[in-house]
């Protein structure tokens, strides 16, 4: 999984993740600990043996720290447009159809875009996406993939 897979997955987790914490602090904390856990998953699959396990600590280390930048930029409100916008784009855009979002009050936005639909062995409905999130006019950019689960949501295979 590269960087830019890993960035994906951790944006479209933060957004896809309903958040109800509102105090700046906590949202940091829940983005660190999510980012962590990410990073692990992702440093995981490189290497065996001993270089696993330095992938997994840096894996977890780099997620933790995007995590929390992540918490902390993103409020309660864009995690919300961002979800909605996700599930939404997930289930109805054709591939390569972009569904944007905007928060009019924190500026924060971003884009989900399907690029691939596809369906796993065991019947799993599955699609590839591009996402952007805009921060305080910086642009993150990441790709990822994200299944549907039996209640019908959208959730982030990777």
């Amino acid at each position: 999984m590269n960087i830019v897979k890993f960035m994906g997955v951790a944006v479209l987790a933060v957004a896809l993740t309903a958040c109800s914490n509102t105090d700046s602090g906590e949202k940091q904390t829940v983005g660190t600990l999510l980012g962590a856990g990410l990073g692990a998953l992702a440093g995981s699959q490189f290497g065996g043996g001993k270089g696993q396990l330095a992938a997994v600590a840096v894996g977890a280390l780099a997620g933790a720290w995007m995590g929390g930048e992540a918490g902390k930029s993103l409020d309660k409100a864009d995690k919300a447009y961002a979800q909605r916008t996700a599930q939404d784009a997930l289930e109805y855009n054709k591939v390569n159809q972009t569904a944007s979002w905007n928060n009019p009050d924190s500026k924060a936005s971003g884009t989900v875009t399907p690029t691939r639909t596809y369906q796993t062995a065991d019947g799993t409905n599955c699609r590839e996406y591009e996402t952007t999130v805009v921060i305080d006019g910086k642009t993150e950019k990441a790709t990822g993939t994200a299944c549907r689960q039996p209640d019908g949501t959208w959730r982030i295979a990777n």
